[in-house]
């Protein structure tokens, strides 16, 4: 009598061929050996680095998936968000490709790439908005980078997630919203897989997991990354209504802090000194938005640490005029802004 196979087996068959490893690497100074250091009774042991050039060196890497069998690829952001570093796509041991990044979203950590040549096996894209909670899914990936077509069962076990992830190179803090919570495996590597529902298509791109707590993942929602595709199909770039100011949003320990009026908003300041916290010639500069202003609210939506300008300002369109209250010296004032696309 012949074994029945789990629906998984079918599954895994349609879905892992479109599954792909992501490789980052750089051009760094050569290693020509090792020296120690004497510190506190033991020895530090630090890189020698050498002065005859520098040789591409692996730095990274993560998961993506082909969305078009002309070479589309997504992935999270963080994955890619070093720009000065190179890009290749596995296939299969013997099949490597040079990687073009077209796009980075960091809002809703989404990369878009782009490899030369046809033919390839891709997944399609399902609605997000019509999860269910409880319903199956499977997260593919290359856990640890090294570990192919790893796949993880599990549930969708919540929805509308909010969280601070760290990642990427510098291991920068991202805030991510309208999460999908899982509890299929995630491991390093991991991010930028899909996570499919049982009928193979995609849901959500893997791109979280909470250390220490068991069972705790989480996925981009799949409608995030379709508004950046189809953006990047039709201009070559993602198009986004760009502010130009820097700013930090404020909380109630950082208000406490630096005896700000309000727990909540974007305060306006430079990063480093040297550098302008309003940018020249931007729509900030020319709605008269001054550093050390508090954006309050924009469109008579607050601006929270969980709802942040950068969210709110993706509903609108380049070249529409909103309305920013504004807290300057102690008065709230309104100004009105024409946005302008990011260049």
């Amino acid at each position: 009598m012949e074994k029945e196979k789990s629906p998984i087996v079918e599954l895994a068959k349609m879905v892992c061929p479109a599954v792909i490893t992501i490789v980052v690497s750089k051009n760094l100074p050569k290693i020509e050996g090792f020296y120690f250091l004497p510190f506190g009774g033991e020895n530090l042991v630090l890189p020698k680095v050498g002065k005859k050039g520098k040789e591409k060196t692996k730095i990274g890497g993560g998961s993506g998936f082909f969305v078009s069998p002309d070479g589309y690829i997504l992935t999270s952001q963080h994955v890619v968000a070093d720009k000065e570093a190179d890009y290749a796509v596995i296939l299969e041991p013997e099949k490597t490709y040079p990687a073009k990044v077209l796009a980075r979203d960091p809002i809703n950590d989404v990369a878009i790439l782009k490899i030369k040549n046809e033919g390839f096996s891709y997944l399609e894209l399902d609605d997000s908005d019509k999860i269910d909670l409880g319903e199956t899914v499977l997260a593919i990936g290359n856990a640890l980078g090294e570990f192919h077509d790893t796949l993880s069962l599990g549930i969708v076990s919540g929805l509308s997630r909010y969280l601070t992830a760290f990642g990427g190179i510098e291991g920068q803090a991202e805030s991510l919203r309208g999460l999908i919570q899982t509890d299929a495996a995630v491991n390093p590597g991991n991010s930028g897989g899909p996570l499919v529902n049982m009928e193979g298509k995609v849901i959500g791109i893997n791109t979280a997991m909470v250390t220490g707590a068991q069972n705790l993942n989480f996925a981009i929602p799949i409608n995030y990354a379709k508004k950046d595709l189809e953006e990047v199909k039709k201009f070559g770039r993602l198009k986004r209504p760009f502010l130009g100011v820097k700013y930090i949003l404020l909380n109630k320990k950082i208000a406490e802090k630096n005896k700000l009026p309000v727990e909540n908003g974007a305060l306006i300041i430079r990063e480093t000194l040297g550098e302008s916290a309003i940018i020249k010639g931007s729509a900030a500069e020319q709605s008269g938005l001054k550093e050390f202003d508090i954006i309050l609210e924009c469109q008579r939506e607050k601006i929270t640490e969980k709802n942040s300008l950068a969210n709110i300002l993706q509903k609108y369109k380049i070249g529409q005029e909103i309305n920013l209250k504004v807290l300057r010296e102690g008065k709230e004032i309104n100004l009105k802004v024409k946005l302008e696309e990011r260049k």
